[in-house]
């Protein structure tokens, strides 16, 4: 891989939580990148931190963790983890609901009527 390919892709990968290995070491999951028409570098993309990570902004962003705040709190975070794509994740509306301390009833709910509202 040539530095300036490195440099380029760096911010990238650190804002998916993947990291780039050498194409020796490449496994069937990882994404092969190409750079001037020959295969650089392999993406190994690291989903199990994805949701944690998601749940932590959001706390910071509303200053208390997901299981203390009031409803309608609860129904922001809901909303902004929804924006980012929290939902997409596997499992994540168990996750999501036993952080709250509420059933997956009440996330479907909550997404329900923010979807609604349009």
């Amino acid at each position: 891989m040539t530095d300036s390919f490195a440099v380029a892709i760096e911010p990238l990968l650190k804002a998916i939580g993947a990291s780039a290995v050498p194409l020796d070491q490449a496994t069937a999951s990882d994404v092969i990148l190409d750079w001037e028409g020959r295969p650089a570098v392999a993406v190994r993309l690291d989903f199990s931190g994805t949701l944690a990570g998601l749940i932590a902004a959001v706390e910071d962003e509303l200053g208390a963790p997901l299981g203390s705040l009031d409803r309608v709190q609860k129904q922001a975070a809901i909303r902004t983890l929804d924006e980012q794509g929290a939902f997409t994740i596997r499992k994540a509306i168990e996750d999501v609901a036993d952080a709250m301390g509420v059933t997956r009833i009440t996330i479907y709910n909550y997404l329900n009527a923010i979807r609604e509202a349009g």
